[in-house]
C-alpha cells in the first residue's frame, strides 16, 4: 500500500552555472529578455551539477524524505540516465516498481544558470513525452490513498483517464497541470474538478485559466465542495482556498541560486502537510519551506526537507486568514 504515487516525468538534469551567461535585453526574445554568450567563444564554466529532475520524481523525493510510502510513475530509456532517475528515487526510499523502462533515450534538461539564479532550459523530453495507457498500472491506483499528477505535456486524454480511474479507485488526486494542460480550457477541466481533491497552480495559470485577476475569485470558479485549491504567487506567497475559507502565507525571502524544482517543491510539501495534519495553514508552511529550501541549491532534489519542520520553523511563515 502506497501513501502517494506520483506521476509524470523523469529526466537527467545537468546545471551549467557560469558568470558569462548575460541577460540582454531585446523585443526579439518573447519574454524580453535573452540570456546570452559571445557566439565561437568558449565558456569556461564556473560549476555544473548533475542531477535528476521532471515532475514525478521530484514529487516523489519529497514524499519519501518525508517518509511517506512512495511510488513514481514515470518513463525512462535503457540508458545510463535511465539508470540514474532510478537510482536517485530508491536515495529517497521511493519504489521504482512502477518506472517503465523501454528503449529509446531518457529525457534530458540542460539548464544555463546565472549566478543570480535566473536560468535557460534547453530540454529533450525523449521517452518521456510519449507517456501512454499501457506505461501505467492503472491497479496500482487500488494500492494508494493518494495520486499526485503533474505535467503530461498536454495529453488531456491520458490526463482525464488518470484522474478518473483514480477518482474510481478511492484514491484522492491533486493535479499540478502545466501550461499545455491549460490551454484546453476551463470548459476541459470543469468535469474532472469535482475529482480532484487538490488543484494547484499558478497566479499566472489561473488567471489564463479563469481569465480572473482576482485569486479569490479564479478559486471559486474552479472550486467543488470539500476540495482545496492552492495558489502561489512568487515572492508575494501562496493561498490556499476551500469552501469559501482562504488563508495567505508569507516567505521568509529567502535568497534564491536557482528556481528550478519551486513549483514541484511547493505542491509536495503541501500534500505533505495535509495528509499528516489535514489543516491548511501548516500545509501551506510545509510547502513554503520545502520550496525555500529547494531554490537554495543547484538541483530540484538536493534541498528538499529532509525532516518535518520544528513549531519554531514552521512559525517563520506567516499565516493570515482572508
Amino acid at each position: 500500500m502506497y501513501d502517494v504515487i506520483t506521476i509524470g516525468a523523469g529526466l537527467r538534469d545537468v546545471f551549467l552555472v557560469s558568470n558569462a551567461f548575460i541577460a540582454l535585453k531585446s523585443d526579439q526574445f518573447p519574454t524580453g529578455v535573452g540570456e546570452c554568450v559571445a557566439l565561437g567563444s568558449k565558456i569556461e564554466l564556473d560549476q555544473i551539477v548533475l542531477t535528476t529532475g521532471g515532475g514525478a520524481t521530484n514529487a516523489a523525493a519529497t514524499f519519501g524524505s518525508l517518509g511517506f510510502k512512495t511510488g513514481a510513475i514515470c518513463k525512462v530509456g535503457d540508458d545510463s540516465p535511465g539508470r540514474d532517475v532510478k537510482e536517485d528515487l530508491k536515495r529517497f526510499g521511493v519504489s521504482t516498481r512502477l518506472v517503465k523502462t523501454v528503449k529509446g533515450h531518457t529525457g534530458y534538461s540542460t539548464l544555463l544558470t546565472m549566478k543570480d539564479g535566473e536560468r535557460t532550459v534547453l530540454v529533450y523530453r525523449g521517452v518521456s513525452a510519449k507517456l501512454t495507457p499501457a506505461d501505467i498500472d492503472f491497479s496500482a491506483f487500488k494500492r494508494t490513498k493518494w495520486v499526485y499528477l503533474t505535467s503530461l505535456g498536454g495529453n488531456m486524454a491520458l490526463t482525464k483517464r488518470i484522474i478518473k480511474e483514480a477518482h474510481a479507485a478511492g484514491a484522492k488526486v491533486m493535479w499540478n497541470p502545466g501550461s499545455n494542460e491549460l490551454k484546453s480550457g476551463l470548459q476541459v477541466f470543469k468535469p474532472l474538478l469535482p475529482m480532484l481533491t487538490v488543484l494547484n497552480m499558478n497566479r499566472e495559470e489561473l488567471e489564463l485559466l479563469t481569465k480572473e485577476t482576482d485569486i479569490l475569485k479564479g478559486c471559486q470558479k474552479l472550486h467543488a465542495p470539500g476540495t482545496v485549491r492552492i495558489i502561489t504567487d512568487g515572492t508575494e506567497g501562496s493561498y490556499a482556498y476551500r469552501d469559501e475559507w482562504a488563508v495567505h502565507a508569507g516567505t521568509t525571502n529567502a535568497k534564491a541560486i536557482s528556481r528550478t524544482g519551486a513549483g514541484d517543491g511547493f505542491g509536495s510539501g503541501f500534500l505533505c502537510g495535509l495528509i499528516k495534519t489535514d489543516d491548511l495553514k501548516q500545509a501551506l508552511q510545509i510547502a513554503t519551506l520545502n520550496a525555500e529550501a529547494v531554490i537554495q541549491e543547484h538541483g530540484a532534489k538536493n534541498g528538499i526537507l529532509t525532516k518535518w519542520p520544528s513549531a519554531v520553523k514552521k512559525r517563520q511563515i506567516k499565516i493570515k486568514t482572508l
